[in-house]
């Protein structure tokens, strides 16, 4: 995460159809606190995520709705994290009426079904859903039509990286986010992207740049590696937090740990590719001869 955020209004008009009031929950994880969307422009919106159930969004969102004479007429919930779905029960209380919708939906709950491709129309806005696995085996992303951008949910955020449960689903979805529009980035935390396609790319530059240091530390044992150097014979074997006191040079050592978390997520994705197996005492090494790589 980002160290220097920049302070955001706790209500600001984004475009003529999106108002982005914060869930009213900053800290270390959350940033500014989560955002929260009020889209369209008549008297039926629809909000995408509730944040994690604090009085001010509650609050917030009742101001709102009352100057713009508007109600939620449905609500998107990008994943089931409690930052992002906390505020439902206030949500009800003040537009009972209100629809809500989370792709897989616990089968005893009173939320309705998100496909893939689904789409929702209210008054000056028209959103198409996206299914992108990754930071979440549920979340999804939604495309505004009328702007060509997209609400990139806690995939992409508008400061530092995201965390994820499987990497090359997580790949897989920044690649097709990537895809999709042209427009702005209206993440789950942080200030609006100006440019999501130019914001995703630098993620999955970052994703490469690290699985590269993985597997060249796996190779050589460094990560300096000079042109024609040849690689020492035999290869060791490497756990994640050996790998990390490699990579993250300069990183304080209370976040190795943390770090770790990630790069073994990168050696599970190589593994899967054939490209590493994990030994029985928990380190990691290459597969095969130098043609492996």
């Amino acid at each position: 995460m980002a160290t220097q955020l920049v302070a955001l209004p706790e209500v600001e008009r984004l475009s003529a159809s999106v108002i982005r009031i914060l869930g009213g929950n900053p800290g270390k994880f959350t940033l500014q606190g989560t955002n929260t969307y009020l889209i369209g422009r008549g008297y039926q919106r629809i909000l995408i995520d509730t944040g994690q159930g604090e009085q001010a969004w509650a609050k917030q969102l009742q101001t709102v709705l009352t100057d713009e004479k508007a109600t939620v007429h449905q609500a998107l919930l990008t994943h089931w994290h409690g930052d992002h779905v906390g505020g439902l029960p206030d949500l009800k209380r003040l537009c009972p009426e209100a629809q809500v919708f989370k792709h897989h939906p616990e089968p005893e709950g009173e939320y309705a079904d998100i496909k893939d491709g689904q789409v929702f129309r209210v008054e000056g806005a028209t959103l198409k859903a996206l299914f992108t696995p990754g930071h979440t085996e549920d979340h999804m992303a939604f495309v505004l039509e009328e702007e060509d951008a997209i609400f990139t949910g806690d995939n992409v955020l508008g400061h530092g990286t995201a965390v994820f449960e499987d990497l090359k689903t997580y790949l897989d979805s920044l690649h097709r986010m990537r895809d999709r529009v042209q427009g702005r980035g209206y993440p789950g935390h942080g200030a609006v992207l100006e440019s999501a396609t130019a914001r995703i790319a630098e993620y999955i530059q970052h994703r490469q740049q690290r699985e590269d240091e993985v597997l060249r530390v796996l190779r050589y044992g460094k990560l300096d590696v000079a042109v024609g150097e040849p690689e020492p014979e035999p290869r060791r074997a490497w756990t994640p937090l050996q790998l990390v006191k490699q990579i993250y040079v300069g990183v304080p050592e209370n976040l190795h740990l943390p770090a770790s978390h990630g790069v073994s997520l990168v050696l599970a994705k190589l593994e899967g590719e054939g490209k590493t197996v994990q030994g029985d005492d928990g380190a990691w090494r290459l597969v095969g001869g130098r043609s492996a790589l």
